[in-house]
């Protein structure tokens, strides 16, 4: 058995996933782990090292996730017709263009979450929570070479309850 499976067996346990003899408490967890399992079998196989596993895992999330490796370049062949006059990027589903909306410029869709302070009696606590949504105020024009920022912009929305983004 490889360390890398060894250390993923280990932390199912930990996690809570399965009993001191390996055995799984839901199906769909053990599904996913066994997925997981064997993505490791083969992770190990190749013999990475210090330097080329992190390397490889990191091209793996990428591309497993659907994310480009590279700038979108805005060229011709990065784009599907998904609708009458609206594109969407191939390489990154959350970039479009359309004639009609910022003057054709592309724009990313999620470049901005809102957020507010929000109370529920649905939560046991009854603490104010954070609430995050995204929505058409959400996109942003961009510009070719682009590259997806690490995250995208937190906006704090006041309501008359909660006016400041830090509860007094």
């Amino acid at each position: 058995m490889s360390n890398y499976k060894s250390h993923a067996i280990n932390e199912f346990r930990a996690a809570g996933w399965t009993d001191e003899n390996g055995n799984f408490n839901d199906e769909m967890q053990e599904a996913i782990c066994n997925h997981v399992l064997a993505l490791l079998d083969v992770f190990a196989d190749e013999g990475h090292s210090g330097s080329s596993a992190p390397y490889a895992i990191s091209l793996f999330k990428r591309l497993a996730s659907f994310e480009p490796i590279g700038p979108l370049t805005g060229e011709d062949w990065e784009w599907n017709e998904v609708g009458d006059g609206v594109y969407q990027n191939k390489r990154m589903s959350s970039v479009f263009k359309q004639a009609d909306r910022y003057d054709g410029k592309p724009y990313w869709i999620d470049g901005k979450v809102f957020w507010e302070w929000c109370s529920s009696s649905d939560i046991d606590s009854g603490e104010p929570f954070k609430s995050y949504y995204t929505g058409s105020g959400s996109h942003v024009v961009i510009e070719f070479p682009w590259n997806k920022p690490e995250h995208s912009e937190y906006v704090f929305v006041p309501t008359s309850q909660f006016p400041h983004e830090v509860l007094e």
